[in-house]
């Protein structure tokens, strides 16, 4: 098991990111969570299979039709007890 958090920054809010991005990671069967932040940019965490959570972080680098992605932060972190994959709130 693998998790990532990643933030996206780029022309990815009012693009359909966030909603896209969760029917990726649905469809890779990872669990998690997406958001947009204050600043403009995309929080995600993503965690399952290795493999699964890497196809989705190369995905993030391009992110949907619409969408322009200039920098891509990932980190490592630890695994959760989580199960599906969420939209959340805005944060600050």
């Amino acid at each position: 098991m693998a998790a990532r958090q990643i933030r996206v920054r780029g022309r990815v809010q009012g693009v359909g990111f966030r909603y896209a991005l969760r029917d990726e990671a649905r469809r890779l069967r990872l669990a998690g969570w997406v958001r947009n932040r204050g600043d403009g940019s995309v929080e995600a965490l993503l965690q399952g299979e290795p493999a699964d959570v890497d196809a989705l972080v190369a995905w993030a680098r391009r992110g949907p039709r619409g969408a322009r992605v200039d920098e891509l932060a990932v980190d490592t972190v630890e695994v959760q007890a989580l199960q599906g994959f969420e939209i959340r709130p805005s944060a600050a």
